[in-house]
């Protein structure tokens, strides 16, 4: 596949039932944190929020790659356990149910986060 310039184009170099999923995953981050801005990073579909990394995605050939960085995971260490992942990131396999809402509340924490390194490089002069 060739890289993707928005995640659009991402989407659309997936199977109909993978473009689902991505579909899915893409209107949480969305909703869960409406102001990030969408862009291709890595090669991923990214979202970003006052000009960092928020979390990224991607689909795989069992699964979807979720990326909210090591603190992302960390937070929900408890909730993610059911599935495979490393320091910074989760899989979440093809043939469950993508756990949505699990996906909006670590976007939330994350975007929490954020905000609150954005705050305090504001007040740092």
């Amino acid at each position: 596949m060739e890289r993707a310039s928005s995640i659009d184009e991402y989407i659309k170099g997936f199977p109909p039932g993978i473009q689902k999923l991505l579909k899915e995953v893409r209107s949480t981050i969305k909703t869960a944190a409406p102001e990030a801005e969408e862009t291709i990073k890595y090669a991923m579909p990214t979202f970003t929020l006052n000009g960092a990394n928020l979390v990224h995605f991607a689909a795989f050939k069992n699964h979807i790659g979720f990326y909210p960085t090591p603190h992302g995971i960390e937070a929900f260490e408890k909730e993610l356990s059911a599935y495979k992942g490393a320091k910074g990131s989760v899989q979440f396999p093809l043939d469950q149910p993508m756990p949505l809402q699990l996906i909006s509340k670590i976007v939330k924490y994350r975007v929490a986060q954020n905000i609150a390194k954005a705050k305090n490089k504001k007040g740092v002069k």
